[in-house]
């Protein structure tokens, strides 16, 4: 008797270090556990590292505490001022609350995935494709900050959320085309306009300043002279000042001084016509 004593002592020995042994559970550090006693979750969470679980009384539900990314597919909107787009983005999101993830919702990533779809189609259908094209950051922070009030009673953090493509129709893509070259030209305009103005203001300083300075005008005329002869040219304009013309113009030659101070004759036209000479009465 004592032999079979001994060999059921050993076998529940036996039996109860192998049940100890598949009760042994070990969590990542990114993990925790949500354990459920007799269907009631226990206060406190387990994890990271070795834990027991006392099965079939007890049930654990591995909850990652890692950041998820989740790809919003594209999603067609119609923006405020009636424009066509289709746009995608990018949920980062974590679970703060293993519990509440675990408790409050069946599936916490499936319905993050949801709720930024229609989130996405709600903010975005209130802004204008200007804002939607240049103003990213005021668009993502809005889209981050609605995503995270409808996910925080499941104990989902959302973190960010980057909207990632616009696909514009082709008709719009040509006429922002056509945009964006008509604002080029009509810098450039500007910034020519804008040369020619600061341009025509120096021209006008040094014409002041040579103005006092006749010899500096001089100068400038003969450096002028030197850099056109210095080309290959094969007739040079030689402008000629007036000032140097003056002598001859006021001294003259004698005999067209004569011409021009010798007084005209008075011409006499007679008229074929001429009154009849009556004679005088004789008394």
């Amino acid at each position: 008797m004592e032999p079979t004593a001994f060999n059921i002592g050993a076998a529940c020995g036996a039996f109860v270090a192998v049940y100890l042994m598949s009760c042994i559970r070990i969590l990542n550090e990114y993990e925790r556990g949500v354990v459920f006693r007799l269907g009631r979750v226990l206060k406190t969470n387990k994890g990271p590292g070795l834990i027991m679980v006392y099965w079939p009384v007890d049930r654990m539900v591995r909850v990652s505490m890692r950041t998820f990314v989740d790809d919003v597919p594209s999603q067609d909107i119609i923006t405020r001022d009636n424009v066509s787009v289709k746009v995608n983005a990018v949920v980062y999101f974590h679970v703060t609350d293993p519990k509440q993830a675990v408790l409050q919702v069946a599936n916490y990533r499936y319905a993050t995935s949801q709720v930024s779809q229609t989130t996405l189609r709600s903010i975005l259908g209130q802004a204008e494709l200007d804002e939607l094209l240049a103003d990213r950051e005021t668009i993502n922070s809005r889209l981050q900050k609605m995503i995270d009030q409808q996910t925080d009673p499941w104990g989902v953090k959302v973190s960010a959320v980057e909207v990632k493509h616009v696909d514009l129709p082709e008709s719009m893509q040509r006429a922002m085309a056509r945009q964006a070259e008509s604002e080029r030209e009509r810098r450039a305009k500007v910034i020519h306009a804008e040369g020619e103005f600061q341009a025509s203001g120096r021209l006008r300083d040094a014409a002041e300043t040579l103005e006092g300075h006749p010899m500096a005008m001089q100068m400038r005329f003969l450096q002028t002279l030197s850099d056109v002869g210095a080309e290959n040219n094969t007739t040079i304009v030689f402008p000629m000042p007036i000032e140097l013309l003056s002598a001859f113009i006021k001294g003259g030659s004698p005999n067209a001084e004569a011409s021009h101070t010798r007084p005209r004759p008075e011409s006499r036209v007679e008229s074929p016509y001429q009154e009849p000479v009556l004679p005088s009465a004789v008394g």
